[in-house]
C-alpha cells in the first residue's frame, strides 16, 4: 500500500515513553520529576496546576497535534496524583491530504524503476535522479518531485547544488512517503548456542560492512553495555546507569601527544569589547594544535593561553582508565577491540566517547585512542561512565551485539520465544539523508520539502568534531539534513525520527533556512544546529578546497557573511533528543544571528532545551515556546542557556562592523526547569543583550541570572512560578546595568536575591511584586520597606504567596491561553 508510510501514530509511540516516567520519577511521588534544590517548598498543587496549564498551551501552539498524547504523557498527568482527562481529537498526520500536485511532476515510488518515465503510472524509483530530471527543465514548467507511500531506502546521500533552486519535492497527498538511510537486513533468528538469556542470532554477512545500531520494528535497540539501561536505548537514566566515576583511576592527560599549542590573543582595539569590569571576555582569543588536535579543525577558545569564565582552564581529557575491582563485573573481556566507552566529564556538562587503543589485561587498564573531542571542556579526570559494544554485556532484554569477524547479529529478544518472521531490522547506515549545498555567491534557492520522513541515520558522535565559539559545546557538521549555501530551503510538515546524529545542521552561509510544522524524536544529537564560520585556520573540513584568507586574525570577524541568519523554527514539536551526544538541545546555534524560534513545544532532552553558543550578532527571537524536562542527566543550565565568552564583530546591530550584538528577545514563553537546580533562562558567562519579558518562568533557584562579566540584561514583566530567589547577578559597569521590573515572583524564600545595591553598575530594580511564604522579604540586607526608605526599588510590594488559580490566571492572560 503506497500509503502505509512510517509516520507511527501517537500513542504507539508513547507507549514506551510511559517507561520514560517510571525510569526517572524519582523525586517526591507527589510532584511530577522535580529535581530543584527547593522542590519540597513547592506546593504539589500548584505543581499539578501548572502542568494542566502546559497542557492546554501546547495544544494551543501546536493545534495539528490533537490531543498531543505525548505531551500529556510527559506531564504525567495519567497520575493518580495530578489526574486529567485527554481531550482534543486525533493528530493530523496527513498534512498533505489536500495539497495538489502540478502537472508534469516527477513521481518516485520505492518499487518504481529508473526506466520508467515518471509519471504516476511508471514512477522512477531514484529520488536523486527524479531531482536532477526536473532540474535540466528549461522550459518553465514547475519543477516538482512527488514520494509516493512507503519506504524510500537510499544507498547514497542524495545531493542538491545550485541547479536544483526552485524544486519542490513532496509526499503524494494523503501518503506518508519515509526517506530511510538504513539497510533493510534479510535475517533468520535461530536461537543461540548456550543459551541463557532469550539470546538469538542471525548471520548477516554480506548485507552490511557494520551494524553501528538497529532499528526493530521502529524502535531504536540499545548496544550490549554495562551497566544497563532499563528502558533501553529510547529512554532516560537520569543520573543512573552508570558507573561511578570514583570506581576508576583515571590515566592523566598525555600533554604532550599532540605537540605544542600555538596562541593567539586579538590585540586590536578596534576589535575589542571594552564592556566588562575586570576585563571580562573583552579580546578573541584562541589556541590552536596541542591538545585541541583531537577537533577538525585544531582550534578552541578552551585551548587559549588564558581562558576564563566559570570553572575554567584549558582543554585536556583522560587517557584512559582503571575500573576498580567490581566496576565491570563482566570483565576481562575477551575481544574489547570494538569497545567504546562513554564517560561524562565531571558536573556532567557534556559525554566524551572513547575508542580503546590499548588494553592491558594484566592491570586491566585500557589506553583510550580516538575520541574525547565531543564536548569544548576537559578535565584531568572522568566522571561516570558505561562501556558499549562487547558481546559479554549482551544480558539484558532488547540489547544486541554484531560479531563482525564472522557476520552475525545477536539479539537478546524482548519478548516470548523467537523474534517474529515479519519484525522489520533496519540497520542505519548513511549519516546524511540530504546534502544542499552552494555557496554565497552561488547558492541553492527555495528549494521545499513537504510531508516527508527522515529516518535511519547513523551515529555522528565519532565522527570529526569542532568547537564552534567559546561555549561548552563541541558540534559535527553533520545532519541527516545538510543545509550549507542555501538561501529559502524550507521544510514544512516533515518528520525527523530515530536519526543517530543531528536531524537538520544549518551550517555557513544560509538564509531564510525555514522548518515548520515538523516534529523530530528519538534523535542522537540536536533537532536543529546552526553554525557559521569565521577564519581561525588554514584548512577547515567543512569548507574542504576553499583557501581560508588571513587567519587567525579573521578569526573575529564575522563581517564575511558566512553565517546562518534568519534560521526559522517554528510550530514544531522536538522530545527525545541526545540519546548519544548528552550536550545537545532541541536547537542550538553557534555564529548564527537573527533566528526565529518561535511556537515551538520541546521536552524530554539531557541538556538544555535552546542553546546560545555565543553573543554573534544577535537579533534572534525566542518566543511563545513551550519547553520543559530538559537537563534531565546533566548538572546545570535549564530551558534555554547561553554564553557570550568570545567577542565577535558583526553588522547585525548598526549595518556597520560593530562589537556588540543586537539585542536578542525571549518573550512569551512557558519554561519550565523542573529537573535543573538553576534558572529557565540561564544566561551564563559574559551574556549580554537580552530582554527577558512577558514569559511564564517556572521553579530554578532563582528567576534571572548573570555572571562572570554578563551585563545588560532586562527581565520585565515576567510571571516567576516558585522560583528560590528573584535575581543573582554579578558587577557590570555603569551604563551597563541589569534590570529587573514589573515582575510578578512567587519565591519560596524570603530574599529578592543577589544583585549591586550600590556603586559602579548598580542593579536597576523597580515595580516588582514579590510574594513569599512570610509575606515578608528583604533585599540588600534589609526588610523591602527599609530598603524602599532609602528610595531603592520604588514602587514594588510583597505579599504572601497567591493560590494557585491566582498564579494560573496570571499565565494565561499573560500568553493568551484560551479556555
Amino acid at each position: 500500500d503506497p500509503s502505509d508510510g512510517r509516520r507511527e501514530t501517537e500513542g504507539a509511540m508513547f507507549g514506551r515513553l510511559c517507561i520514560v516516567a517510571t525510569v526517572i520519577a524519582t523525586t517526591s511521588a507527589s510532584k511530577w520529576p522535580l529535581r530543584a534544590k527547593h522542590a519540597d517548598d513547592v506546593p504539589a498543587s500548584f505543581d499539578c496546576s501548572m502542568r494542566k496549564l502546559a497542557y492546554k498551551y501546547g495544544k494551543q501552539q501546536i493545534p495539528r497535534m490533537g490531543k498531543f498524547e505525548s505531551l500529556y504523557y510527559a506531564l504525567d498527568l495519567n497520575s493518580p496524583d495530578c489526574n486529567t482527562t485527554m481531550t482534543g481529537g486525533e493528530p493530523d498526520l496527513r498534512a498533505t491530504r489536500n495539497d495538489v500536485v502540478p502537472p508534469l511532476a516527477v513521481y518516485v515510488h520505492p518499487l518504481g524503476r529508473d526506466t520508467d518515465d515518471g509519471s504516476v503510472t511508471r514512477p522512477l524509483r531514484s529520488i536523486q535522479l527524479a531531482l536532477d530530471t526536473v532540474a535540466a527543465r528549461t522550459d518553465g514548467s514547475p519543477k516538482t518531485v512527488v514520494l509516493r507511500g512507503g519506504t524510500h531506502y537510499i544507498s547514497d546521500t542524495i545531493h542538491l547544488g545550485s541547479k536544483h533552486s526552485n524544486i519542490k519535492v513532496m509526499a503524494y497527498p494523503g501518503e506518508a512517503p519515509v526517506v530511510s538511510g538504513g539497510v533493510k537486513l534479510n535475517v533468520q533468528w535461530t536461537k543461540a548456542q548456550n543459551d541463557v538469556n532469550n539470546t538469538y542470532v542471525a548471520n548477516i554477512k554480506g548485507q552490511v560492512d557494520e551494524v553501528p545500531g538497529l532499528i526493530l520494528d521502529n524502535v531504536f535497540a540499545t548496544r550490549a553495555r554495562y551497566p544497563n539501561i532499563p528502558g533501553g536505548l529510547e529512554t532516560s537514566c537520569g543520573y543512573g546507569c552508570m558507573v561511578s566515576g570514583g570506581d576508576a583511576k583515571w590515566t592523566p592527560p598525555n600533554f604532550s601527544k599532540y605537540g605544542n599549542v600555538t596562541y593567539y590573543t586579538d590585540s586590536n582595539p578596534n576589535t575589542a569589547r571594552n564592556i566588562t569590569p575586570d576585563n571580562w571576555f573583552q579580546h578573541y582569543m584562541i589556541g590552536v594544535n596541542g591538545l585541541c588536535s583531537v577537533y577538525d579543525p585544531p582550534v578552541s577558545y578552551w585551548c587559549s593561553q588564558n581562558p576564563s569564565g566559570g570553572g575554567a582552564f584549558a582543554f585536556r581529557t583522560p587517557s584512559g582508565l582503571t575500573p576498580k575491582q567490581g566496576a565491570l563485573p563482566n570483565s576481562p573481556y575477551k575481544d574489547p577491540s570494538t569497545a567504546l566507552f562513554f564517560v561524562w566529564r565531571p558536573a556532567r556538562w557534556a559525554n566524551w566517547m572513547f575508542e580503546i587503543e590499548d588494553y592491558d589485561v594484566s592491570s586491566d587498564t585500557y589506553t583510550f585512542g580516538k575520541g574525547g573531542n565531543q564536548g569544548a571542556r576537559g578535565n584531568n579526570n572522568g566522571g561516570d561512565f558505561f562501556i558499549e559494544n562487547v558481546m559479554e554485556e549482551l544480558d539484558y532484554p532488547g540489547e544486541f551485539f554484531a560479531d563482525m569477524k564472522a557476520g552475525m547479529l545477536y539479539l537478546n529478544y524482548n519478548g516470548t520465544g523467537a523474534p517474529s518472521t515479519d519484525m522489520e531490522v533496519v540497520v542505519p547506515s548513511k549519516q546524511v539523508l540530504l546534502n544542499a549545498s552552494g555557496t554565497q555567491w552561488d547558492p541553492v534557492t527555495n528549494v521545499q520539502f513537504k510531508g516527508i520522513t527522515y529516518t535511519a541515520t547513523s551515529y555522528t558522535y565519532m565522527m570529526p568534531h569542532g568547537v564552534p565559539s567559546a561555549g561548552d559545546w563541541a558540534l559535527d557538521r553533520y545532519g541527516a539534513i545538510f543545509l550549507q549555501g542555501t538561501e529559502g530551503a524550507v521544510f514544512d510538515s516533515c518528520t525527523f525520527d530515530h536519526l543517530g546524529g543531528n536531524a537538520v545542521m544549518v551550517s555557513g552561509y544560509n538564509r531564510n533556512a525555514t522548518v515548520t510544522n515538523s516534529d523530530f524524536s528519538y534523535i542522537g544529537g540536536n533537532s536543529v544546529a546552526a553554525w557559521g564560520y569565521t577564519n581561525e585556520t588554514a584548512t577547515d573540513p567543512g569548507r574542504p578546497g576553499v583557501a581560508i584568507e588571513n587567519y587567525p586574525q579573521a578569526g573575529v570577524d564575522g563581517t564575511d557573511g558566512n553565517h546562518p541568519r534568519y534560521t526559522t523554527i517554528t510550530s514544531c514539536t522536538s522530545r527525545e533528543v541526545g540519546l548519544y551526544e548528552k550536550q545537545s538541545s532541541f536547537y542550538v546555534q553557534a555564529k548564527t544571528a537573527q533566528s526565529i524560534i518561535s511556537g515551538n513545544v520541546f521536552f524530554n532532552g539531557p541538556r538544555a532545551g535552546i542553546n546560545a553558543n555565543d553573543g554573534f550578532g544577535g537579533g534572534d527571537e525566542i518566543s511563545h515556546n513551550l519547553v520543559f524536562s530538559t537537563c534531565r542527566e546533566s548538572g546545570d543550565h535549564g530551558p534555554f542557556n547561553s554564553w557570550d565568552r568570545q567577542p565577535f564583530q558583526t553588522t547585525i546591530r548598526t549595518g556597520q562592523p560593530d562589537m556588540i550584538m543586537q539585542w536578542r528577545e525571549i518573550h512569551h514563553n512557558f519554561f519550565v526547569d523542573n529537573y535543573s537546580p538553576q534558572e529557565d533562562v540561564d544566561n551564563d558567562d559574559g551574556s549580554a543583550y537580552y530582554h527577558t519579558h512577558d514569559n511564564f518562568l517556572v521553579y530554578g533557584g532563582q528567576g534571572m541570572k548573570n555572571d562572570f562579566g554578563g551585563h545588560d540584561n532586562h527581565h520585565f514583566n515576567n510571571v516567576y512560578g516558585y522560583v528560590g530567589k528573584g535575581l543573582g547577578v554579578c558587577s557590570q559597569l555603569d551604563g551597563h546595568e541589569d534590570y529587573f521590573y514589573g515582575n510578578k515572583v512567587v519565591m519560596t524564600g524570603t530574599n529578592v536575591g543577589g544583585l549591586t545595591c550600590s556603586g559602579t553598575g548598580k542593579t536597576v530594580v523597580h515595580d516588582n511584586e514579590y510574594f513569599t511564604p512570610s509575606g515578608t522579604i528583604s533585599e540588600c540586607n534589609m526588610a523591602l520597606d527599609k530598603w524602599q526608605a532609602q528610595g531603592e526599588d520604588k514602587g514594588s510590594t510583597v505579599a504572601a504567596v497567591p493560590t494557585d488559580e491566582t498564579i494560573m490566571e496570571w499565565a494565561s492572560v499573560l500568553l493568551g491561553i484560551q479556555d
